[in-house]
């Protein structure tokens, strides 16, 4: 499998709402390829860097270069939390919706599509609740969802935010695991995390935030004990 090569620069870009930046001065490189980290204490600005990757957020200040096919090569898997589950949707018609770029809102989804979203249900484990609809899922069953959503993107870059959140460690193992195999195979790989026993284990990258640049690097050198100590002082000053 060929995967094409994206990268991602940003350049002294600062995004925020209403006028007031939630992260400044971002400048670095996501590199084709690479598996990253983003970490840092609650109100960091990591989910407001996926968005403003994602093109959901204007840059304030200076700018994002999407390099390659441009936004159209990115796949974004969002909180759950930001979903509204009661929208009568079943678990396949979620899953299709990934594969919005290549068949369009309003076609009809041939033979092919619905293998391809059968497929991606059957290696998260829930090929059996393609028919079931998306307010009776559990927590776990919903972030599955999601995943096989993104496997249908069939993108070469992913941008998870929180994609372990609120899921059982089995769960987490699982998609831990199918992450490693996408990486595996030439994807970018872009994940909001908090468990930093997580990203040591499996992310050979980070980034640590704290509503701006703390450390972006090889792991172990981005969470050494000096970039934590100021990231966990930058949250105790914010939230005096």
């Amino acid at each position: 499998m060929s995967i094409a090569p994206v990268t991602i620069d940003l350049d002294d870009a600062s995004f925020g709402w209403h006028g007031h930046p939630a992260l400044k001065s971002v400048s670095g490189r996501f590199a084709p390829g690479g598996m990253t980290a983003v970490v840092g204490p609650n109100g960091a600005g990591k989910s407001t860097l996926i968005k403003g990757i994602m093109g959901v957020l204007r840059p304030m200040t200076g700018r994002v270069r999407i390099g390659g096919a441009g936004r159209s090569e990115l796949a974004w898997l969002p909180q759950a939390a930001e979903l509204d589950r009661s929208f009568p949707v079943t678990v396949l018609d979620l899953v299709a919706m990934g594969a919005w770029r290549r068949v369009g809102g309003w076609r009809r989804y041939r033979g092919e599509e619905l293998d391809r979203c059968m497929d991606a249900l059957e290696m998260v484990g829930l090929a059996d609740a393609a028919g079931r609809g998306m307010d009776t899922l559990s927590g776990g069953q919903m972030q599955r969802t999601l995943f096989a959503r993104m496997l249908v993107q069939d993108s070469p870059v992913l941008l998870l935010d929180e994609p372990f959140a609120a899921v059982d460690s089995h769960t987490t193992d699982d998609l831990m695991a199918l992450l490693c195999g996408l990486h595996g195979q030439g994807r970018t790989i872009i994940a909001v995390l908090h468990d930093l026993d997580l990203v040591r284990d499996h992310f050979p990258d980070c980034l640590l935030l704290c509503g701006s640049v703390v450390a972006w690097g090889a792991t172990e050198d981005a969470l050494n004990d000096t970039h934590l100590k100021r990231a966990r002082q930058w949250h105790a000053e914010a939230y005096l």
